[in-house]
C-alpha cells in the first residue's frame, strides 16, 4: 500500500488550497484465477486470429496488413498472435496524463485508482424542480466546476450532451471549451467528426499561449469508441484516432459489449471479447505510430435478460469491471473500467448501494481509471451536480479503503500499550493519536455524525439539502484561474464559443 501526503500550493489568484499527492494503488481483488486469466486471455487472441474485425478503414488496414495481418475471403482482417503480443511489447505501460497546470498531473497505469466523470448523458436532473431536462452547455460547465473543486475526482470526461448546440462543430468547441474553462484537471472529450480535432487542439494551444504547447502537455484525452461490438470497427471512430494520435492526443479508446445482446451472455465470454476489441484497437495505434500512448477502456456492460435494457449498478456489472481492471493489469495496458453506473433515477438508497460496490470493486481490483463513476443517474442517462458532491464524498471513503492498513513496528507499539494501560486507559491524549487523525482517517464533508438528537436539533437536514448547499457553494465561489481573462479573451475571438462570459 502506497503512503499518502499531501502539499500546499498557490494558484493563480495566490489563494492556498490543498493539493492531494496521494496514491491508492489497488489490485488487492482478484475476481479471476491464474487458470482464469489465461484462458481469457488465450481465448481472446483466437477470436483475433480466427474470426477477426470488421470495418476497418482503407489506409488502416494497409499499414496491418503490412505488419503481418491477414484479410479473409470475407473482407474481415485478423490479427495473428505474434502482431498483437509485438504491439503490446511497444505499448506504454505507464502514462503522464497532464492537468492543464502541473499541480493536476496524474500518472495512469500500474493499478493507482483514479476517478473520473464520463458518459454522454442527454438530460440533468434540477435539483430546485426535482424535474428532469435536456442538458444544456451551462450544465456542462457547472458539472465540470464541481470536479474541479471536488478531492476525490482525479479527471472530468465530458459527463453530459450539450442539447442546445445543434451545430457538431459549436457542440464539440463549446464543449471542449467548457470543461477546459471549469477546471485545470485533466479531461476528455469526445469529437461529432474527425476533422474537428485540429482545430480544438489549436484552440488548446491558444489557451496554453503557444503553438505546439499542447503537444508538450495533451491536458485533453480524445475519448474514443473505436468498436461497435460485436468485433466491428466504427471507421468515423478510427479516423478520429488517428487524427488524435499524430496531433499529440491521449486517447482513451473504448469497448462497451452489453452481455447478452452485443457481447456474449456469459460473463466471460463478455471479458474475452472485449479485450479481443481492445487489442484491436491496440494494432491500429501502434500502426498510427509505434508505442504511441493509449489508455485502453474495457467496459463490460450488462442487459437485464428480461428487457434488454443496460443495467449499470447490477452485481454482475461490479464484478464484471473489477475482473477487466485485472485482465488490462495482467497483459500491461494502462486501464479504464465503468463503476457507479446506478439505475435509480435519483441520489437514493438504491443509487448509494449500486455506486458503493461497484466502484469499490473497480478500484479494489487495480483499475488505473473508473470513468462513469461520479453524478450519473438512470442508468447513465442523467447527470447531477449534487449526486457528484455526494459520490465525491462516497469515493473518499472509498479510496480510503484502497488504501489499506498500514503493518509496522511504529504501528503495533508494544510500549504505547504498557504505557496507557498503567495510566489514563484511553489513547485519546497519545502523540500518535493527535499525528495519525488526519493521516490515517478520512472525514467525509456530506454524510451526517451527529447524534439523533443533535440532527433533529439542527432540523432534520438530508444528504440531499447538504448536496444542494455544496453546489451553491462551489458556482458562488470564484471560477478557476488557470485560463486568464486575456487568454480567454483571444479564444473566444478565434472560436464559436457560446457558454457566457
Amino acid at each position: 500500500m502506497a503512503n499518502r501526503a499531501g502539499k500546499r500550493q498557490r494558484n493563480a489568484t495566490g489563494t492556498v488550497r490543498e493539493v492531494s499527492t496521494d496514491i491508492h494503488t489497488g489490485g488487492d481483488l482478484r475476481p479471476l484465477s491464474a487458470a482464469d486469466l489465461s484462458m481469457i486471455v488465450s481465448h481472446a487472441f483466437d477470436i483475433l486470429s480466427t474470426v477477426g474485425m470488421s470495418g476497418l478503414t482503407e489506409m488502416a488496414t494497409e499499414r496491418a496488413l503490412t505488419a503481418g495481418a491477414r484479410l479473409r475471403p470475407d473482407g474481415r482482417i485478423c490479427f495473428p498472435a505474434g502482431m498483437v503480443r509485438e504491439a503490446l511489447e511497444r505499448a506504454p505501460k505507464r502514462i503522464a496524463l497532464p492537468g492543464f497546470t502541473p499541480d493536476r498531473d496524474l500518472q495512469i497505469g500500474g493499478g493507482a485508482v483514479h476517478i473520473g466523470t464520463g458518459g454522454a448523458a442527454v438530460q440533468t436532473l434540477d435539483a430546485a424542480t426535482a424535474k428532469y431536462r435536456d442538458s444544456h452547455l451551462s450544465d456542462l460547465h457547472n458539472l465540470m466546476r464541481v470536479v474541479d473543486a471536488s478531492p476525490n475526482i482525479h479527471y472530468g470526461v465530458r459527463p453530459v450532451i450539450a442539447r442546445d448546440m445543434e451545430d457538431p462543430f459549436e457542440l464539440d468547441v463549446n464543449s471542449a471549451f467548457a470543461c477546459l474553462k471549469a477546471t485545470s484537471k485533466p479531461i476528455g472529450i469526445s469529437f461529432c467528426q474527425p476533422g474537428h480535432v485540429a482545430p480544438i487542439v489549436e484552440m488548446f494551444d491558444t489557451a496554453l499561449g503557444r503553438s505546439g504547447g499542447f503537444r508538450e502537455r495533451p491536458f485533453c484525452m480524445a475519448v474514443i469508441v473505436h468498436v461497435v461490438p460485436p468485433l466491428t470497427y466504427a471507421p468515423e471512430g478510427i479516423l478520429t484516432l488517428e487524427n488524435a494520435v499524430r496531433a499529440g492526443m491521449i486517447p482513451q479508446i473504448c469497448s462497451a459489449g452489453q452481455a447478452g445482446a452485443t457481447s456474449p451472455v456469459t460473463l466471460a465470454g463478455a471479458l474475452a471479447q472485449g479485450l479481443a476489441e481492445c487489442l484491436a484497437g491496440l494494432v491500429v495505434v501502434d500502426g498510427i505510430r509505434h508505442g504511441a500512448p493509449c489508455i485502453y477502456a474495457l467496459m463490460p456492460f450488462i442487459s437485464d435478460l428480461r428487457t434488454g435494457a443496460m443495467s449499470g449498478g447490477g452485481g454482475e456489472a461490479a464484478i464484471a469491471n473489477a475482473a477487466a481492471a485485472q485482465l488490462l493489469a495482467h497483459i500491461g495496458l494502462p486501464s479504464t473500467v465503468s463503476a457507479g453506473m446506478t439505475d435509480s433515477k435519483l441520489a437514493d438508497a438504491q443509487a448509494g448501494y449500486e455506486k458503493g460496490y461497484t466502484i469499490a470493486m473497480a478500484g479494489h481490483a487495480g483499475a488505473d481509471m473508473i470513468n462513469l463513476s461520479v453524478g450519473m443517474l438512470g442508468s447513465i442517462m442523467v447527470a447531477s451536480p449534487e449526486a457528484m458532491v455526494i459520490d465525491d464524498d462516497m469515493c473518499g471513503a472509498i479510496l480510503r479503503s484502497i488504501r489499506g492498513i498500514e503493518v509496522s513496528e511504529a504501528t503495533l507499539d508494544l510500549s504505547a500499550v504498557e504505557r496507557v494501560v498503567s495510566q489514563d486507559g484511553h489513547y485519546l491524549g497519545e502523540e500518535e493519536t493527535l499525528k495519525r487523525m488526519k493521516s490515517d482517517y478520512y472525514y467525509p464533508s456530506l454524510a451526517d455524525r451527529q447524534s439523533v438528537d443533535d440532527w433533529i436539533d439542527s432540523g432534520r437536514p438530508t444528504i440531499w439539502d447538504r448536496a444542494q448547499e455544496r453546489v451553491a457553494e462551489i458556482l458562488a465561489a470564484p471560477h478557476p484561474a488557470h485560463l486568464s481573462p486575456a487568454v480567454e479573451a483571444r479564444v473566444r475571438a478565434d472560436f464559436p464559443i457560446r457558454l457566457e462570459p
